[in-house]
């Protein structure tokens, strides 16, 4: 693409992303606004107008999918050399180089995980400690490396922002473990995952040949999801940038969620103080998720009308879609069976199951929805659990392509030999009844039969074509699509979206969670709940249980979260999300008009009404909407002939309402 053609792919908001190309910027994005379209058209648009060299810029993202992803999409626009990577691969990467020079010999070995150490630690301090115990404290060492808090400051600065203690313990217990972990790792001579970003900033700090040279390759930075950056990370991005100031950051306030870890939106929210020349632009129009969904979202992180200063209002730029569904259930069993047959009918109606979502606050809540969806035949995966490509029978299956690779029939289609090749360890034509280790494995083989499939479709590619896209995806954690119904907790599933997403147990103590004690954890569980809305394109569900048990106490009651969007209790007409309280007037409606046209106008007004702070009756009214409804009009001229349509709407809302018109037709 010229650079011409990359500006005109772009919206005016994110045409001027891509033209700030120089200095400080700082992209405000909300969901679904194409943060990702922005900041890669504005590196390719850089490129190609001259500004950039490629292997001058490091893009750094918090996981290899959004790498991966973004590498993928900067090669589509004709840009390659880009380096684009995670914040502890970047570092790994320069660590390993400058080690041998500045140290000498191979660099230390990488801890996978703590816990065996500071269990190891606790054992030594003399602590009684269960697996729980291990992971909380685990959790501990890893926010005190991230938020640059040491062992001797530990107890000071938890103090000062009224931290808990994990798992029972007192401060200076924990400031001990941390003495005791560190020193059991020097022993053992590893470091772990925070020691990789500390080291290097140390090396930068202190050598100044080190960070001379890679300040020399590396000139421009950009740091996607900056509202989740830790101190560390921070403090290393500084040493990259060596006091210069060609970063562009992006990110959205109303989705940190991940301040448990170290995650802090400060950064972002103070990027226009720190530097006083940054250009600020803000990601609006949400191109994912249709007017009703984007209402709720709104509404609910505007947390009854006190928005903060830097959160987004999203504007939805999608045709109306179906209301947004809320159901009261009697028990858990009940929800997850129900969940199941709403699901089915999805299926049934032509959604693709990789495109739909149940999604939960912690989870051991999967079990319930394994079961349910396990009975109904619908096949599933679990989300959160161990990586695609580090899966046993992925690295077996990837080993036994490779070698039939080499000796493959041309004359077999590939799909077929692919098959073949899986038989062997297990694959199956069809799912096995049984849930768990057993399912995940066969969507784990089945996942490559597709992918061989789609390959072989578009571009008719051989074995070998097969096992070099399997090792680039792997080199990326960009796993294949698995054709199922993805059980996923709040958490593992920012980034992501689907077509249609069920948010189950939307009750107190599970939204928010009991554990969020304070208004800041609160808060922050509101951000989780606007996240959780926000991965749906076209159909979200909301739903929870009264008890846990069938024939239990009704004792739950639903989230505060939705406390005035939930449907009045006992009405006669229900209200959906995104729609406006049904009006009181004095006349009645008449003529047979379209209802379900009706509603979905209703809806659209009441978006419109938000969006410009007006009651919804100037946008238009039940009657001339009820006339729409009733003479569907195919062109300007008929709906200017609309009574309540002048030339201001039409200038306004014509196409919206003829695209509404000419959507979903009453049978």
């Amino acid at each position: 693409m010229s650079a011409d053609e990359i500006l005109e792919a772009l919206d005016p908001d994110q045409r001027a992303v891509a033209l700030a190309l120089t200095g400080p910027v700082c992209v405000l994005a909300g969901a679904g606004t194409g943060k990702t379209r922005a900041i890669t058209h504005r590196i390719a648009y850089g490129v190609q107008s001259g500004v950039y060299a490629p292997t001058s810029i490091l893009a750094v993202t918090f996981t290899a999918r959004a790498a991966g992803e973004m590498r993928t999409r900067l090669r589509e626009l004709g840009v390659g050399g880009v380096q684009a990577r995670t914040f502890h691969a970047a570092a790994l990467r320069q660590l390993s180089f400058f080690w041998p020079k500045v140290v000498g010999g191979a660099p230390p070995r990488i801890l996978e995980h703590k816990a065996p150490v500071i269990a190891q630690a606790a054992n030594l301090l003399s602590l009684s400690v269960d697996r729980v115990a291990v992971r909380d404290l685990s959790s501990e060492v890893e926010w005190s490396k991230v938020s640059l808090v040491t062992a001797d400051d530990y107890v000071r600065a938890t103090t000062a922002i009224d931290r808990p203690a994990p798992a029972g313990y007192d401060r200076q217990t924990v400031a001990r473990l941390i003495t005791a972990y560190e020193e059991l790792k020097t022993e053992r001579g590893v470091i772990d995952f925070e020691d990789v970003l500390l080291m290097l900033a140390d090396m930068l700090n202190t050598r100044h040949d080190v960070a001379k040279a890679v300040r020399e390759q590396y000139r421009r930075f950009v740091v996607d999801e900056y509202q989740d950056v830790s101190p560390l990370q921070q403090f290393l991005l500084d040493q990259w940038l060596g006091g210069r100031e060609e970063l562009c950051v992006v990110g959205d306030p109303s989705q940190t969620i991940y301040s448990f870890t170290g995650a802090s939106p400060h950064h972002l929210l103070t990027f226009a103080t720190t530097h006083p020349t940054a250009q600020v632009v803000r990601l609006v129009r949400d191109y994912r998720s249709t007017p009703q969904v984007v209402a709720l979202a709104n509404r609910l992180i505007a947390q009854r009308g006190r928005r903060g200063a830097q959160a987004l209002e999203l504007i939805a730029q999608r045709p109306a879609g179906p209301p947004v569904g809320f159901t009261v259930y009697d028990d858990d069993e009940s929800e997850a069976a129900g969940i199941a047959a709403r699901i089915g009918r999805l299926l049934a109606a032509g959604t693709h199951a990789s495109e739909i979502a149940v999604l939960y606050r912690t989870n051991a809540q999967s079990e319930a929805f394994e079961q349910a969806l396990a009975a109904a035949g619908i096949g599933y995966l679990v989300r959160g659990g161990e990586r695609f490509f580090a899966r046993r029978e992925v690295r077996e299956a990837m080993v036994l392509l490779r070698g039939a690779g080499r000796a493959a029939d041309a004359d077999t289609p590939m799909p077929d030999v692919v098959r073949n090749v899986l038989l062997s360890v297990g694959w199956s034509e069809r799912p096995p009844a049984a849930r768990g280790a057993a399912r995940e494995r066969w969507e784990s083989m089945q996942a490559l039969v597709a992918l061989a499939e789609d390959l072989s479709a578009r571009h008719q590619a051989t074995l070998r074509d097969l096992v070099v896209e399997l090792d680039e995806r792997a080199s990326a954690q960009h796993a294949p699509t698995v054709e199922g119904v993805t059980l996923a907790s709040l958490h593992a599933a920012k980034g992501l979206e689907w077509d249609a997403v069920f948010l189950a147990s939307m009750s107190e103590g599970l939204m928010p969670i009991s554990l969020a004690e304070t208004e800041d954890a609160v808060a922050e569980e509101r951000r989780l709940l606007y996240v959780g809305i926000t991965r749906a394109r076209e159909h979200l569900e909301l739903s929870y249980a009264r008890s846990r048990n069938p024939g239990g106490r009704a004792s739950r009651r639903r989230t505060r979260f939705l406390d005035g969007l939930w449907p009045e209790d006992g009405g006669t007409r229900r209200r959906v999300a995104g729609s406006a309280r049904p009006a009181v007037a004095s006349t009645t409606l008449t003529g047979d008009y379209d209802t379900e046209l009706f509603e979905r106008l209703r809806g659209w007004r009441a978006q419109v009404a938000t969006e410009t702070d007006k009651p919804a009756y100037t946008v238009l009214a039940d009657s001339t909407m009820a006339a729409i409804a009733e003479k569907r009009p195919a062109s300007m001229s008929e709906l200017a002939q609309v009574k309540g349509i002048g030339p201001a709407k039409i200038d306004r809302f014509g196409p919206t309402l003829l695209a509404m018109v000419a959507g979903p037709v009453r049978d």
